[in-house]
C-alpha cells in the first residue's frame, strides 16, 4: 500500500478531479473515483464522496493499493538509455512512442520496453499499467524521461516535481514571430466538453508557469528554449497556443501541420533532479533529434 498526502490550496475542486489532476497520482478521474468509493481516500480523517467539494486547507490522504498483476507483455523494443543505476534510469524517448499502455495502445509502448529491460525492477506507485513512470511526455513529444526502479525513488522524485525543483527544459518551433523572451502564467485545467484536451481556465485550472527564451526567428516561425516551472498536462502546447504561437505541427491546439513535419516539433531537451539515494544533483541533456533538425533546415 502506497500513501500520498495532499493539502488543498483552494476551495471548490471536486475530490475526484483534484486527485486526477495531480501529476503525483498518475490517476484517471475514473480510477480516482473508484479509490474514493472503496474507502481508500480520506479528507481530514473522514471518508467522503467523490463529488466532495474541497476547502482550502483540507488534508487529503490517498492510499493506493499495490498494483495487481496484469498481462502487460515485455517487448524487446530498443531503448536509448542515457543513464541507469539501481534506482532509476533516464530514457531518451523517440517521437511517436506512447509512454504507457492505454486503449488503442496495448503494445509497443515505453512501459512494454521497460518491462523487458528491467524485469520486475520498476516502481508500482502509478498502478499496473504505468510501472516506473514518474512523469509523462506526449506520444509526439521526443526527449528525456525519468523512470523509477523502486517505490522509494519514485516518492522522492515525485516530491521534487511537486515542489517544482525538477529541471525540465524543452526546445520547440512555434508558429509566428516572437521577438522577446517571456513568461506565460495562466492556469490550466481539463476542457469542459472535450475531456482529451486541456485549456486555460480560472474556474477549474491549476497554476501553470512556462518561461521561454527566443533562440531564432525563421521564416514566420520561432525556435524557442522553454523551461517548465510547473508540469501540467500539455502545458507547453496549451500555453503557446494561448499566446497565439502554437507548436508547429500541433494538430490539437494548433492549425494543422506543415508538409515537411510529421507531428509536433517539441523536444524534452534537458532534465535535472536530485538523486533520491545519493542526494547528488544530476542533469542530462539530449541532442535535437533528426526530425527537429530537418524541420529547421526546411524552413530556412
Amino acid at each position: 500500500m502506497n500513501s500520498l498526502e495532499f493539502v488543498a490550496e483552494r476551495s471548490g475542486d471536486r475530490l475526484d478531479k483534484f486527485l486526477s489532476d495531480s501529476d503525483e497520482t498518475g490517476l484517471t478521474r475514473t480510477a480516482a473515483a473508484r479509490l474514493i468509493e472503496s474507502g481508500s481516500c480520506t479528507v481530514n480523517g473522514l471518508n467522503v464522496q467523490k463529488n466532495y467539494k474541497l476547502r482550502a486547507g483540507d488534508r487529503i490522504i490517498l492510499n493506493i493499493p499495490e498494483p495487481e498483476s496484469v498481462d502487460i507483455l515485455p517487448e524487446n523494443i530498443p531503448l536509448e538509455i542515457v543513464y541507469e543505476d539501481n534506482d532509476l534510469l533516464v530514457v531518451n524517448k523517440p517521437k511517436g512512442m506512447v509512454v504507457h499502455p492505454a486503449a488503442g495502445h496495448s503494445s509497443g509502448t515505453l512501459v512494454n520496453a521497460l518491462m523487458h529491460h528491467c524485469g520486475n525492477s520498476l516502481s508500482g506507485i502509478n498502478g499496473e499499467i504505468r510501472p516506473g513512470i514518474v512523469h509523462r511526455i506526449d506520444k509526439d513529444t521526443s526527449g528525456l524521461l525519468i523512470v523509477a526502479k523502486n517505490d522509494f525513488a519514485h516518492h522522492k522524485l515525485a516530491e521534487q516535481i511537486k515542489v517544482h525543483s525538477f529541471t525540465r527544459e524543452y526546445e520547440a518551433v512555434v508558429t509566428g514571430t516572437i521577438k522577446d523572451d517571456g513568461t506565460v502564467n495562466a492556469p490550466i485545467g481539463r476542457h469542459k466538453t472535450d475531456r482529451k484536451k486541456m485549456c486555460i481556465t480560472a474556474e477549474n485550472g491549476r497554476e501553470a508557469v512556462t518561461h521561454y527564451r527566443v533562440l531564432e526567428n525563421i521564416s514566420g516561425y520561432t525556435h524557442l528554449r522553454l523551461r517548465l516551472e510547473t508540469g501540467r498536462t500539455h502545458q507547453i502546447r496549451v500555453h503557446m497556443a494561448y499566446i497565439g504561437h502554437s507548436i508547429a505541427g500541433d494538430e490539437v491546439y494548433g492549425n494543422g501541420k506543415p508538409k515537411s513535419l510529421n507531428g509536433q516539433c517539441l523536444h524534452a531537451r534537458k532534465i535535472g533532479f536530485i538523486h533520491p539515494i545519493s542526494g547528488e544533483y544530476m542533469e542530462f541533456e539530449s541532442e535535437l533529434p533528426e526530425y527537429f533538425v530537418k524541420f529547421l533546415k526546411s524552413i530556412k
